[in-house]
């Protein structure tokens, strides 16, 4: 047992390329057969600490699960659990994360439960707690989760920087949120900032995600960091980076300018890859650089150019959406997505299809309402689709209908062109001063007559923290302006909690006010 624990403690010590050469080595080496064949005659005479330390040595050097030894092992655990130390109860809930589940390990991970729910009040370890958090898993039962999570909280005044990372790596694991240790984690993280490597930061950012934990003020010192050290990190760290704060939908604009400026700079490291991700993270976090702009779109309409010949029909549906996104039409690509060939491929693929379909009449949108040819129309085709109201529309109506009175001085549900809707259609006079009734037949355009457009939205429409409306938000709003009307965007959540009375004066200032659209004139140029 000592000496496979000596080998395993040596080879964790090599880099990952060393560990695959070593492992293939000992592997075959004759000793190491000799030494398992022993461990597995001598199995049942193990003491407790033995038999778990050889068990997880034997697993980390890479013998397969489904050995005898292996199995021996495991079966002698579940034998001798009861007598398990917490130490060696820790080192086997690790040794467990790594194995598939088989009779053996599901017994002993069902009596690991139990022990664990018993032992829980005796453990003062917080590097204990999260290696048994991490062994329960997310299939664990939510009373042994807050069980843990009581212990961990007891003992959070100890939590070091180390096991601050290794506690949001066991949340994730059990697939549970707990606000109070997040935040304590995320404190210990921020006094240590500087410490942290750089995929433990992009870790974290997955976690956060994963656990839908959004502290903004972690985000943002994460990405001052990395912005103010910008010379210690090569382009392809900083590309990652920003694609887990795109994923979280956290907009860090100071180091998205900087990376831009580095792309228009030296474009040449840009891949495919790499310029899918870019234009990702750029169009949907609906932002351009500050004063380079047309140099930046040009740059990857530039490289997307590039590889043309070779990129396949979904790539390319990819890229030429992001730029149509962004507001700018990418020509060539766009000829080359229309032929019937690309269009026959992207709608004959099963998977994704309607993700496919959504973007694709996107791309014909702005095809059509971007061109510098197009002219507001004289007449704006709409349906009503007032019967179909969805449920959170509720409120709004109540309170637009003690506002106005009628019901004919509004469209609720109303589709335009390319399947855009409009929660609610109001129409007042040029001057604001009069809300005038509406019938679906009444689709002219009048310059008398002002067209409002209520959109309902929820928080997740904007980047995290800001009224800064994300890709697909934003290019609504500027195709609902270029059909002529003035969009109001109203942050669903918040109208919700609001008081009956408070939503009509709401929706009262908001209707009758000219100052009341901070969001009318928003496109890809307005960075908030």
């Amino acid at each position: 047992a000592n000496c496979l624990s000596a080998v395993w403690r040596l080879f964790r010590g090599l880099s990952e390329e060393q560990r695959r050469y070593e492992k293939r080595l000992i592997l075959e080496h004759p000793a190491f057969a000799q030494l398992c064949q022993q461990l597995l005659r001598d199995a049942r005479r193990l003491a407790r600490g033995d038999l778990v330390f050889s068990l997880h040595a034997v697993v980390s050097l890479g013998v397969p699960q489904n050995t005898l030894l292996v199995q021996t092992l495991l079966r002698m655990c579940q034998e001798k659990l009861n007598q398990l130390d917490n130490r060696c109860i820790s080192v086997l809930a690790t040794t467990l994360i790594g194995l598939d589940k088989d009779k053996n390990v599901s017994a002993l991970q069902a009596g690991l439960r139990l022990l664990v729910e018993q032992r829980i009040p005796q453990i003062r370890d917080i590097f204990l707690l999260q290696n048994m958090m991490r062994c329960m898993g997310k299939d664990a039962p939510v009373f042994l989760k807050k069980k843990l999570e009581k212990a961990v909280l007891k003992e959070i005044d100890h939590l070091t920087f180390l096991n601050a990372q290794r506690v949001f790596s066991a949340l994730v694991a059990m697939n549970y949120c707990s606000i109070p240790i997040l935040n304590a984690c995320s404190e210990k993280i921020l006094e240590n900032i500087h410490d942290v490597p750089f995929r433990r930061l992009i870790f974290i950012l997955e976690a956060c995600h994963h656990l839908q934990y959004h502290n903004i003020k972690l985000f943002s010192a994460l990405a001052n960091y990395v912005t103010s050290t910008i010379c210690l990190w090569d382009k392809r760290q900083i590309l990652l980076l920003l694609s887990a704060f795109e994923v979280l939908g956290f907009q860090p604009t100071e180091l998205m300018d900087i990376f831009a400026e580095k792309v228009t700079e030296d474009p040449e490291f840009l891949n495919l890859k790499y310029l899918l991700i870019i234009l990702r993270v750029y169009s949907r976090l609906n932002y351009v650089p500050r004063g380079q702009k047309q140099r930046f779109i040009e740059t990857l309409h530039s490289c997307l150019n590039k590889y043309l010949p070779n990129i396949s029909s979904t790539e390319l549906l990819k890229a030429v959406y992001s730029l149509c996104i962004l507001g700018y039409l990418p020509h060539p690509a766009l000829d080359q997505l229309l032929q019937k060939e690309n269009l026959d491929e992207l709608q004959s693929d099963d998977l994704y299809k309607d993700q496919k379909e959504t973007m694709l009449q996107c791309v014909k949108a702005c095809v059509e309402l971007d061109s510098p040819s197009f002219t507001k129309p004289a007449l704006v085709q709409a349906e009503d689709f007032s019967s179909l109201v969805p449920p959170n529309h509720r409120k709004a109506r109540e309170a637009l209908l003690e506002l106005l009175g009628d019901e004919n001085m509004f469209r609720e549900n109303i589709q335009l062109l390319h399947n855009y809707r409009v929660d609610f259609e109001i129409r007042v006079d040029s001057e604001r001063k009069k809300v005038l009734p509406g019938t679906a037949t009444d689709d002219h355009a009048d310059s008398s007559v002002e067209r409002l457009a209520f959109l309902f939205v929820p928080l997740s429409a904007f980047c995290m923290g800001t009224t800064h409306p994300q890709g697909k938000l934003a290019v609504k709003m500027r195709h609902l302006t270029k059909l002529g009307y003035e969009v109001i965007v109203v942050m669903n959540k918040k109208f919700q909690e609001m008081t009956n009375e408070d939503a009509v004066e709401f929706l009262k200032g908001k209707i009758y006010s000219k100052n009341a659209f901070p969001f009318s004139e928003v496109n890809v140029q307005t960075n908030n």
